[in-house]
């Protein structure tokens, strides 16, 4: 027989809320190796993040790449890990409570919580905290610009499955892509003007967007497409041209063939062509992580460096920048619409 999660504390006339849950990635609970292991697991066994069949991949996984994965990830986590903790989980934390003070200032009386959809705290824990302050009415804002299967609508699925355990489902409205919000482009084109202001126009500018395999592209995602737009509204935005201003794909794993170009052929392709000044941003994360602390800011420092680049920079994610809490406040409000 099944059962179903009820509110056995609800009375007839208490106030019914509404719940906004920020959701990003993850992180492990620590950067070490018995604690990554059981990341990586929860990870990688996500069929929307790997796409194949089911029993040949728990024998790659299991028998290879949890026996040698988990260490070398835990010490690339060491380099980036805060006094406060993961600095993906320490940021949406900031970017929560700045939302909602500056909801709470425009009279918006709504009720937040996070949830990662791998590691803690999950998104079943943050939709719990929802439903026990009863909120029937719930905005799921995934804290990634682009739609993507592996991402946006792995969390979809994720707040479905909790959902179907509970005997009152809320209202529920998905916040699926922010791609081309006049906000988000704003936001990223003021971050990199101040950058500029800080650190020099460079030679050239690199829109380094999570890669992902090129077979999900041509089976129908539409991800890299609105990652192109994005640059390309960027672009518009600041008068840049596409040669200065291009797009790149990072983070591939596996032997298969990913979204191209490379960010990390890229640049040491530039740095060989005699670019001297190369700076890079990551438009498709929310917060800086490991893929741009450690990844972009780190190893692609080095390959530049190495091949004979003279001048390398990395322009931060909008993390909690005012203008991108703005964008958090207007994507929210705008679901709002008939609710409030």
């Amino acid at each position: 027989m099944a059962k179903f999660i009820g509110n056995p504390d609800f009375k007839h006339g208490t106030k019914l809320k509404i719940g906004i849950l920020l959701s990003n990635l993850g992180t492990p609970d620590k950067p070490q190796r018995k604690e990554l292991r059981v990341y990586l697991k929860e990870f990688l066994s996500d069929p929307r993040v790997i796409e194949t069949p089911k029993l040949i991949w728990q024998i790659i996984l299991n028998g290879i790449i949890l026996n040698t994965r988990p260490q070398k990830s835990a010490k690339n986590y060491q380099k980036v890990w805060t006094d406060e903790g993961s600095p993906l989980l320490v940021i949406l934390n900031k970017q929560k409570n700045l939302a909602q003070d500056l909801l709470k200032k425009e009279n918006l009386e709504l009720e937040f919580a996070i949830g990662m959809r791998y590691g803690n705290p999950s998104i079943e824990k943050g939709l719990e905290e929802l439903r026990e302050k009863h909120c029937n009415k719930i905005i799921i804002l995934p804290m990634y610009p682009h739609y993507c299967a592996a991402t946006t609508g792995s969390t979809f699925d994720a707040v479905t499955s909790t959902m179907q355990k509970w005997r009152w489902v809320p209202s529920l409205r998905f916040i699926s892509t922010y791609h081309d919000h006049p906000h988000y482009i704003k936001a990223l084109a003021n971050s990199i003007q101040k950058h500029w202001d800080k650190h020099g126009k460079p030679d050239k500018v690199l829109f380094s967007y999570h890669g992902i395999p090129k077979k999900y592209f041509t089976k129908g995602d539409p991800y890299h497409c609105l990652c192109s737009k994005t640059t390309r509204l960027v672009r518009e935005e600041m008068g840049l041209s596409e040669e200065f201003a291009m797009t790149t794909f990072q983070s591939r794993f596996g032997p298969e063939e990913w979204l191209q170009p490379y960010t990390d052929k890229t640049v040491e392709k530039l740095a060989k062509e005699k670019t001297e000044h190369l700076q890079i941003i990551a438009p498709g994360f929310s917060a800086d992580c490991l893929e741009t602390i450690e990844e972009l800011d780190g190893e692609n420092r080095e390959i530049f460096e190495e091949h004979g680049g003279k001048k390398f920079s990395y322009i931060p994610c909008l993390n909690d920048q005012p203008d991108h809490i703005n964008l958090i406040g207007a994507l929210i409000k705008n679901e709002l619409q008939g609710w409030v």
